[in-house]
């Protein structure tokens, strides 16, 4: 498993995922409604993925935003 995501990649990911994570906790109501657990596991995933620096859909589609060849 290698990296396949940039910095900025990266950052950006964190801060959604913290957003996500944010609305699907406290805004959403009803809490842990459809809405709230979409966002909840959205922001889950893309705090892990910005964190690890590893995007599995990206391996699949053949994207690699770090810059290497």
């Amino acid at each position: 498993m290698q990296a396949n995501e940039g910095m900025w990649d990266r950052i950006i990911r964190v801060i959604l995922g913290i957003v996500l994570l944010y609305v699907g906790w406290a805004v959403v109501e009803p809490r842990f409604g459809l809405w709230s657990i979409v966002a909840l596991v959205v922001g889950a995933i893309l705090l892990i993925t910005g964190a690890i620096g590893y995007c599995a859909l990206y391996s699949v589609l053949k994207i690699n935003t770090k810059g290497e060849a």
